[in-house]
């Protein structure tokens, strides 16, 4: 007898970042000088304040289970963020932690449909792929609402509406945004609102990730309209505003669904690391002082990157208005170099002068066919950045056809 794996497993989507980190590290034990800029996270250390917690934590015995929902003083915590970040009132019962804010994705999609009926997910493309990942593999159908770059990348409420049928469930929405660093302007999450309140039958799911990391303008949240509250889920966590991504930490809020997702922490993790959730705790709660050092030195970092991208021969890049990702127009470098596409033109920069950037296929189906673009994390020293974009500029120049 031959044992078969599930086709759920067999079709389980992935996060492309880490397997061109994957390639990236095969190159570098090679011997091989990389430059990487494909993965997202941020190059610095945890805060020393919440790694002395961290350690607190564990010289008191702090490392036994907790409940599901997380521990009281890290709920209490995050509500006491949620209102000064998004001006909202939220009860700490209404919180539920878990590691990391991905699993919140999955939970959201089992709560709010049911297997094999035709439920649909709307979710942004380019975009984070575990979004299409999850909704496919939990049985609800994936529906794609494309970003386009004549808008920055900003979610247009006409097309979302053309895109809700009485089969939707749930919408993802992100800002700021991955892969693209584009917001959702005041205006258009305004715009959004009222195509919300068209369709009663709609759960929104706001990841909110990178919700401190905004540079121009300040973050908007769609929580600011007060008769949507009850029907969106906030999704936030800890790894990109203050650096912590090892040590899997995130939450969601929502009244009605609390409870759920608690129940799903117990079926999957049975609680965050209380370790780590003291550590959140003085994340949410203590000094943010090298957090705003970190969030000064990234805007830096986008403006550099941005002005020496443009300055390549055939690209083309917007200015992100948050997160740290650049998503860069390549369409004229491709043809300059004959590189098919932009998933060739990443592979030649990584393999003729170790240049590591993730192509936009690993975010979705292209938008528009005529349009390539690499993916920029500039979560990166500034010499990298330097070095990394000189290094496209003599791989375009040399290979020009």
């Amino acid at each position: 007898m031959i044992r078969s794996i599930s086709k759920r497993s067999r079709e389980l989507g992935t996060e492309n970042a880490f397997v061109v980190l994957g390639e990236v590290n095969d190159l570098v034990r090679k011997g091989r000088d990389i430059i990487s800029f494909c993965i997202g996270q941020p190059d610095y250390e945890t805060p020393s304040n919440i790694k002395l917690a961290g350690i607190k934590a564990i010289e008191n015995g702090k490392h036994g289970y907790t409940p599901s929902s997380g521990i009281l003083e890290l709920r209490q915590a995050i509500a006491d963020y949620i209102l000064r970040t998004r001006n909202l009132h939220v009860d700490p019962d209404d919180v539920v932690v878990g590691a990391g804010a991905k699993p919140f994705i999955m939970y959201s999609v089992l709560a709010t449909t049911d297997y094999g009926v035709g439920n649909e997910v709307i979710y942004p493309n380019p975009g984070f792929p575990i979004y299409e990942s999850q909704i496919r593999t939990m049985g609800a159908v994936p529906i794609p609402i494309n970003l386009h770059q004549d808008r920055n990348f900003s979610l247009d409420a006409n097309e979302l509406e053309s895109k809700i049928t009485d089969n939707t469930r749930l919408v993802i929405i992100n800002s700021p945004h991955n892969p693209t660093g584009g917001s959702i302007s005041h205006k258009d999450m305004d715009d959004l609102a009222d195509v919300f309140r068209r369709h009663p039958q709609c759960w929104i799911f706001a990841d909110e990730i990178y919700s401190q990391l905004c540079y121009d303008n300040k973050f908007s949240s769609l929580t600011k309209h007060d008769d949507l509250c009850d029907r969106i889920i906030i999704s936030d966590g800890v790894s990109k505003t203050w650096a912590m991504t090892g040590w899997r930490l995130g939450f969601a809020a929502n009244k009605m669904l609390a409870s759920i997702f608690s129940k799903w922490v117990t079926n999957t993790e049975s609680c965050a690391s209380q370790i780590s959730q003291w550590a959140a705790v003085e994340a949410f709660s203590g000094s943010q002082s090298v957090a705003i050092s970190m969030k000064d030195s990234f805007l830096e970092r986008r403006n550099l990157i941005v002005k020496l991208t443009n300055e390549l021969p055939g690209v083309s890049c917007l200015t992100p208005g948050g997160a740290f990702y650049t998503w860069p127009d390549v369409t004229e470098a491709c043809k300059m170099v004959g590189a098919v596409d932009s998933e060739d033109f990443r592979r030649r920069l990584l393999n003729d002068v170790g240049v590591a950037v993730l192509a936009d296929i690993h975010f979705g189906e292209r938008v528009l066919e005529s349009e390539q673009h690499i993916r920029f994390s500039y979560a990166a020293s500034v010499d990298n950045i330097k070095n990394g974009i000189d290094r496209i500029d003599q791989f375009i120049r040399n290979n020009k056809r």
